[in-house]
């Protein structure tokens, strides 16, 4: 699985890459989790607004911290 964070660096993203660590490892799941800050790549996904989560490349939440239980429910989906 592959989770990767966009965003600029900011705290809110770096809050979500925290959240989404703790819903990796409360889960027990496998995955690789990235940080992508390159606007140009950000963009390639249609975000608009960041920060946000992509796991195996679709967009699952943006604009906002998604919990560690919201990030649990994306993985499992």
């Amino acid at each position: 699985m592959e989770i990767k964070i966009l965003g600029s660096g900011c705290m809110n993203c770096k809050k979500l890459y925290a959240n989404a660590e703790a819903a990796v490892g409360e889960l027990g799941v496998s995955a690789q989790i990235t940080k992508v800050e390159d606007f140009k790549e950000i963009t390639k996904y249609g975000v608009m607004r960041t920060p946000a989560i992509v796991i195996n490349e679709k967009v699952k939440a943006f604009g906002k911290i998604s919990t560690v239980e919201e990030i649990k429910k994306f993985i499992q989906e």
